[in-house]
């Protein structure tokens, strides 16, 4: 993904940096911001495939910008790609700047999911 001023996809989860999830320096982790993509994946995925989901495999991922505690994340998501049991979806992170309305982009990656059945087997994706 080339670097953008405005968020790509469909607008999935928002959630505030806290305190418990930072640094001694006030940075947030970059595994609770991993976590929030993660989340948001799994109920954009699930809305898609109608039914369970779970995390396949996630793409190359690196910080541009860091997160602050006050700040707010916001995890947008594109369905890339839709095959017979998986799906590419790609999400940015990025963050609202505490008490202002700068946003910058934190972090991108590809999570791959995969649909499953009730016994915990791939299962077809439905057509759209």
């Amino acid at each position: 993904m080339t670097e953008t001023s405005e968020p790509c996809g469909e607008l999935t989860l928002r959630t505030l940096a806290m305190p418990a999830d930072a640094n001694a320096a006030g940075d947030i982790f970059g595994g609770w911001v991993m976590a929030q993509m993660d989340l948001a994946c799994g109920i954009r995925a699930a809305e898609r495939a109608h039914g369970r989901v779970v995390t396949a495999a996630v793409k190359e991922m690196s910080f541009a910008k860091p997160m602050k505690i006050g700040d707010t994340l916001c995890v947008y998501i594109d369905i890339a790609k839709v095959g017979r049991t998986s799906m590419v979806l790609r999400v940015e992170a990025w963050a609202q700047r505490y008490l202002s309305h700068v946003r910058e982009r934190v972090t991108h990656a590809d999570f791959i999911m995969v649909a499953l059945d009730d016994s915990g087997r791939p299962t077809p994706i439905p057509a759209e």
